[in-house]
C-alpha cells in the first residue's frame, strides 16, 4: 500500500490527531462525548448550545427555503448577507467594509480560517504566531500550509499574555499573527494593551493580523473591541466572525471574512476550490439575524452572562479555583484539589461522570504536546446550555466538596 499522502500527516500530526507510532488517536472530545452517553452524565465538554436560535431567523430559512433560494450562492455569498455584514461591522464597531470588495462569505469560521492560512502562507519559512491553548483547527490548517506554529502561552488565572513573550515570538519570519478574541478555551478577553502590542508588532515585521471573533457578541463586561478598528489595524487585518455562536446555529455553517479588498481577494482564490459556495437560505436567514435590534445582542450576553456565574459557583463550592470568564462560552477551573500524585485533568475528567455525573474537557487538548506539563491541571467547562441544566451540573459538582 502507497504511504499516507505527507500534507496530511502533517496535518494529523500537528492537530494531535496522531499517536506517537503515527497511528490515529482518538481525541478527548470523542472519548469525553462516549463516556457522558454511557454515564447519563451532564456534558458540559461540547461547545454548541442545546437551545434553538431566535424565530426570526429560523423562519427566515425557512421562508427561503420555501420560495426556492436552494441553489448555489454567488461565490462570494448572498447579496443580502454581504450587505448585512458590511451594516453590521458599521452598526457596532464603526468599521465600512465595501460589500462587494471587503467581505466573503464562508462555510462557518473554521473554513474562513483554512483558506485564510493557505492563501497567505507561502512554506515552512513562514511562522504564524497564535496564543496557547488555542482552538485545535489553528494546528491543523498552520501543518496543512506547512508553516511553523508559534505559541504564546496564557497562563491561569487572568490568561493574559505575557507582553515580552509576545515580543519575542513575533519576528520577521512572522507571516500571520492569529487572534482569538474572546478567547477559546479560555474564556479571556484581551486588555488594550495586548490588543496594541499586536498591532505595533504587526507593523514592526510587516506581519497580518487574523482574527477569529466567533464570540464577539458573548463579552460580559463592556464591549467588544475587534483590532481592526485601533489605529493602523484595519489595513493588515482579516476579521473572522460567524453566525454559529451568536444565534446558535452551529449546524449551519455560515462564518464571513472582512477586511481589505485584496487580502480578502487572496482568501476567495483558495476558497472557490474548497466549498465554493454553501448555505444558500441560511445564508439569508442569517442577514435578517443581523439586522435584530440591540436588545438581541445585549440579551444573549447577559444570559450566559448568568450561565457562568451559576456554573462558576458550582465549581467553587466543589473546592476547584475557578478563572472566571470575561466572554465566550467557557470557564476554566483548576482540578488540582483532586489530583493524586501523578495525575493531572484527563484523569479527573475520566473520573468526574462517575463522581459527579458531569463531563468537561481537560485544556491539555488545546495546547501543544510539548508544552501539556503547563496546563496539566486545568479544566474546560462550557456554559451554553439550558439554564436548568446548568443548574443540575452545580448542584452535583458541588457533590464532590
Amino acid at each position: 500500500m502507497r504511504e499516507i499522502p505527507g500534507a496530511w500527516r502533517r496535518t494529523a500530526t500537528g492537530a494531535g490527531l496522531l499517536g506517537p507510532d503515527g497511528s490515529p488517536a482518538p481525541t478527548i472530545f470523542a472519548e469525553m462525548t462516549a463516556l457522558a452517553t454511557r454515564t447519563g452524565a451532564i456534558n458540559l465538554g461540547q461547545g454548541f448550545p442545546d437551545e434553538d436560535g431566535p424565530a426570526e431567523v429560523l423562519d427566515a430559512a425557512i421562508a427561503a427555503i420555501a420560495v426556492g433560494a436552494n441553489q448555489y450562492a454567488p461565490g462570494r455569498g448572498v447579496p443580502a448577507l454581504l450587505d448585512a455584514i458590511a451594516a453590521h461591522q458599521r452598526r457596532w464597531y464603526g468599521l465600512e467594509p465595501d460589500p462587494e470588495r471587503d467581505v466573503l462569505v464562508t462555510a462557518g469560521a473554521t473554513e474562513a480560517l483554512a483558506a485564510t492560512i493557505l492563501a497567505l502562507v507561502e512554506g515552512s519559512d513562514d511562522e504564524i504566531v497564535v496564543f496557547e491553548p488555542y482552538y485545535d483547527a489553528y494546528a491543523a490548517c498552520a501543518a496543512l500550509a506547512g508553516a511553523r506554529l508559534v505559541p504564546v502561552p496564557l497562563r491561569f488565572p487572568d490568561f493574559q499574555p505575557d507582553l515580552g513573550d509576545l515580543a519575542r515570538a513575533v519576528t520577521d519570519h512572522t507571516r500571520l499573527i492569529l487572534v482569538n478574541d474572546p478567547h477559546n478555551p479560555t474564556g479571556a478577553v484581551f486588555t488594550a494593551e495586548v490588543r496594541a502590542e499586536i498591532v505595533r508588532l504587526a507593523h514592526r515585521h510587516d506581519a497580518i493580523i487574523v482574527t477569529d471573533e466567533v464570540y464577539e457578541h458573548l463579552v460580559f463586561d463592556g464591549p467588544h473591541v475587534p483590532i481592526a478598528t485601533l489605529p493602523g489595524a484595519a489595513e493588515r487585518t482579516l476579521s473572522i466572525s460567524s453566525a454559529g455562536k451568536t444565534f446558535s446555529t452551529t449546524g449551519w455553517k455560515i462564518g464571513w471574512i472582512t477586511g481589505p479588498g485584496d487580502l480578502v481577494d487572496a482568501v476567495l482564490a483558495v476558497k472557490q476550490f474548497l466549498t465554493y459556495t454553501n448555505g444558500t437560505p441560511f445564508q439569508s436567514a442569517i442577514a435578517t439575524g443581523l439586522g435584530l435590534p440591540d436588545a438581541f445582542f445585549t440579551s444573549i450576553a447577559q444570559t450566559l452572562r448568568g450561565k457562568r456565574d451559576l456554573l462558576g459557583a458550582g465549581l467553587r463550592a466543589a473546592g476547584l479555583p475557578v478563572s472566571t470568564p470575561a466572554g465566550s462560552y467557557f470557564t476554566v477551573a483548576d482540578a488540582t484539589p483532586f489530583l493524586a500524585a501523578g495525575e493531572d485533568a484527563a484523569d479527573f475528567c475520566r473520573r468526574l461522570p462517575g463522581r459527579a455525573g458531569v463531563v468537561g474537557i481537560p485544556l491539555t487538548a488545546f495546547v501543544s504536546r510539548e508544552h501539556r506539563g503547563a496546563y496539566a491541571s486545568l479544566v474546560r467547562f462550557a456554559a451554553c446550555k439550558r439554564v436548568e441544566v446548568i443548574a443540575e451540573a452545580s448542584e452535583r459538582l458541588r457533590a464532590l466538596a
